[in-house]
């Protein structure tokens, strides 16, 4: 199976990128304007602050702009929100409710350590002579 999945391994990063990106973003949304869903945008300025830090961070990794610093930023309010809002209410995230907090920390933390990768803006202003065609 590594044979063969493995050759797409820089794509199948970029999706992973692009949708977590996307994904936290909506997060950043959901607290700034409300959307999507049915929710009252967060009236608390911490919360407004950590809407804007979703929603910036998320799009520039989503677009592959600025990765690796986005995507530390995003590692870190994610530990903070985890240690801070879920931690207190038990031991383990699936108990507390913490797991996507977790997740969403060490998938931005690994992202941070990896780069951009592929279909960035960061690779295009990088240029591609460097990279093999398909």
């Amino acid at each position: 199976m590594e044979r063969f999945i493995g050759r797409y391994a820089p794509h199948l990063y970029a999706v992973l990128r692009i949708v977590a990106g996307l994904m936290f973003a909506m997060h950043g949304t959901q607290k700034l304007f409300g959307w999507p869903g049915e929710t009252e945008p967060a009236a608390q300025a911490l919360f407004q602050f950590a809407g804007v830090v979703e929603l910036v961070t998320g799009l520039l990794i989503a677009i592959g702009l600025f990765t690796g610093l986005a995507a530390f930023i995003a590692s870190g309010q994610m530990a903070v929100a985890y240690f801070w809002k879920h931690a207190p209410e038990g031991f383990w995230p699936i108990v507390n409710q913490g797991e996507l907090a977790a997740l969403y920390c060490f998938v931005f933390l690994f992202m941070a350590a990896h780069g951009s990768g592929i279909w960035s803006v960061d690779d295009a202003r990088r240029g591609s002579a460097a990279r093999p065609a398909l």
